[in-house]
């Protein structure tokens, strides 16, 4: 999953964003509100972490441009300003949720989670197909009915939950790339392809992950 982290504090932004890295997660950042738009442009994000306080253009014009547009992410706003007024000004601009700082980061990511879980459909927190289970608030992995002996590496699970969320279709390398590293990936890597036989080793047999060749991955009955 892919995050959108806005915010004007350089601190702020890049500990957050650290941490959603280390908890799996793919983190961009935008400093201010123009540059935020420009990579949503950009980028699929799943969810989208905005201050409302911005430089160049406030954070409430930003989530009001990306509502109107349809943007697919949804928007969580992180911000000093706690007020009740404040909170329900936020979600009339179309916000799916709202965080005041202080916050204990642990909420920020069960947050995360659960709003990412509805950006395409409607998910429960855990994920099945083809005799995998994968718990995303405990990031635990099961095969049929087994823990996967192996722990999997942060990219390997991002890549596997992909894959068992598109329930077989098949998903490109760049759709992978896009999804689970962030904007400082090179997009000529083989990353996915090394990740790919790490998570293919990992999960055992028979083989689950199948590569569609000059289409991408799916993972199969």
């Amino acid at each position: 999953m892919r995050v959108l982290v806005i915010e004007d504090e350089d601190v702020m932004a890049e500990a957050v964003a650290l941490g959603l890295r280390r908890a799996g997660y793919a983190a961009d950042i935008a400093v201010d509100g123009g540059r935020a738009l420009e990579l949503a442009g950009l980028n699929p994000y799943d969810v989208v972490l905005l201050d409302r306080d911005l430089p160049v253009l406030h954070g409430d014009e930003v989530c009001r441009r990306l509502v109107a547009s349809g943007y697919p992410a949804r928007i969580l706003m992180l911000t000093a300003a706690g007020a009740l007024d404040d909170k329900v000004g936020g979600l009339h601009l179309g916000a799916d949720d709202y965080l005041t700082k202080p916050f204990a980061f642990l909420e920020l990511l069960a947050r995360v989670d659960a709003l990412g879980r509805r950006t395409v459909r409607a998910t429960g927190p855990v994920l099945r197909f083809a005799g995998l289970e994968i718990d995303t608030a405990r990031r635990e992995v099961r095969r049929s009915g087994k823990p996967v002996p192996l722990t999997l590496t942060l990219k390997e699970y991002g890549v596997l939950v992909e894959l068992v969320r598109a329930d077989g279709a098949p998903v490109s390398a760049e759709e992978l790339l896009a999804r689970v590293w962030d904007e400082n990936a090179d997009p000529f890597t083989n990353a996915v392809r090394v990740t790919m036989v790490g998570l293919r080793n990992k999960l055992g047999d028979p083989p689950l992950v199948r590569t569609e060749r000059g289409v991408g991955y799916r993972v199969v009955g």
